[in-house]
């Protein structure tokens, strides 16, 4: 299950993430950017205030990529408490000198690299990570005020990321300025965590107070990883594919039609020989007919999102090459169905450089003849590419 992390600068902001429903505090300067540390007395006195009711982890600021400041950094942070420390992984200098510098360092913390979307992130990285004692990595943003994470890395890299992280032993999470229409993108790639600041602040500002209504807003859209005795006052009608059950929803009643239309990606596709040396331009047309909720939409827990039919697309188109434009179509109704509210969908996959016009095939498929309830869409996309 994905937790939520919060990131707070203050005892009393912890509380804030604390009551909101947070699953894990991090401590950092407010709108300082994403490894700006506080001193280590305020780290001490926030995880005195926590207490043990969460766990927390504490930004190292930015020591470089020198082992010795890095060392040093870890140690300051594990004598104020923090349970995990986070440690910024830089394309520059000696990142495996660096990462080797803390196996068996600081006793009883535990390490998260954080790589930068914005910086040529180096994932070849993560079996160092764990060889040396590091128990998990992020992918954040350096710069907070002109990168967001989905806009500097595609779904199919963040996908191999924290699938490259599990098949590790380690931690994934996602931050970077993320906002409430990105969670439900996320969820579907199944990370451990999805970090945030801005989106729980006031007016969407990091350097803002941490905004009760927005924490509240955001822990709503990820499912809990466990329930809290007695809480009730979270709705849970997330509509993912992580096998949630949409709430209220009628078998025969009114259906909403969402749709995206030419949607045009280059596609390794074709069962010719030659096809296999370059990418073809491939346009796709996708309706899904999707069974409305007890109640009106009122934010993303209510709607299925047309960026999950997009997303969708584009991680099985790069999970390798496919023979066939049927093979294709099959696998994203089969996507599509896997979602609980959708019903029925209709897919047009067309090939526009064969040379003999544009052509392809449409198919249309049910949930009942695709047997696809509740089914996840990473094992999906699995299957499509051959893994077990």
């Amino acid at each position: 299950m994905t937790r939520l992390l919060a990131s707070a600068g203050s005892p009393e902001e912890a509380e804030i993430a604390i009551a909101g429903g947070a699953d894990l505090v991090d401590l950092t300067v407010p709108g300082g950017g994403t490894l700006a540390a506080l001193s280590p007395r305020a780290i001490r006195a926030a995880v005195n205030a926590i207490g043990k009711r969460r766990p927390v982890s504490a930004a190292a600021g930015n020591p470089g990529i020198q082992p010795a400041a890095v060392a040093a950094a870890v140690r300051a942070i594990a004598a104020a408490g923090a349970d995990y420390v986070r440690l910024g992984i830089v394309a520059d200098g000696d990142a495996e000198a660096c990462i080797a510098a803390l196996a068996g360092i600081a006793a009883g913390i535990k390490p998260i690299a954080v790589f930068f979307a914005d910086a040529s992130p180096d994932f070849a990285l993560l079996p160092l990570l764990r060889r040396n004692g590091f128990v998990g990595a992020m992918i954040d943003t350096r710069n907070k005020t002109a990168a967001r994470l989905l806009d500097c890395l595609d779904m199919p890299r963040l996908l191999g990321f924290v699938e490259a992280c599990h098949a590790s032993g380690l931690i994934a999470g996602l931050a970077g300025s993320l906002e409430t229409p990105d969670i439900p993108r996320l969820l579907v790639l199944a990370p451990d965590i999805l970090g945030f600041r801005g989106a729980l602040c006031g007016l969407g500002d990091p350097a803002a107070t941490l905004d009760p209504g927005r924490v509240q807003t955001v822990r709503g859209l990820i499912p809990p990883h466990a329930p809290e005795p007695g809480r009730r006052d979270v709705d849970y009608r997330l509509l993912t594919p992580r096998g949630y059950a949409p709430a209220a929803v009628a078998d025969h009643g009114p259906v909403d039609l969402v749709f995206v239309d030419d949607l045009v990606l280059p596609v390794f596709i074709g069962a010719y020989a030659r096809e296999r040396d370059a990418p073809q331009n491939v346009r796709f047309a996708v309706t899904a007919s999707v069974m409305r909720g007890g109640r009106s939409a009122e934010d993303m827990r209510d709607v299925f999102s047309y960026d999950l039919i997009t997303d969708g697309i584009r991680l099985l188109i790069g999970s390798g090459h496919v023979a066939l434009v049927e093979t294709l179509a099959e696998r994203i109704a089969a996507m599509v169905l896997g979602h609980p509210r959708v019903a029925r969908v209709v897919v047009r996959v067309q090939k526009l450089d064969t040379g003999s016009g544009t052509v392809g095939v449409e198919i249309e498929r049910t949930r009942m003849a695709v047997r696809a309830i509740d089914r996840p869409v990473v094992p999906l996309l699995a299957e499509a590419s051959g893994q077990s």
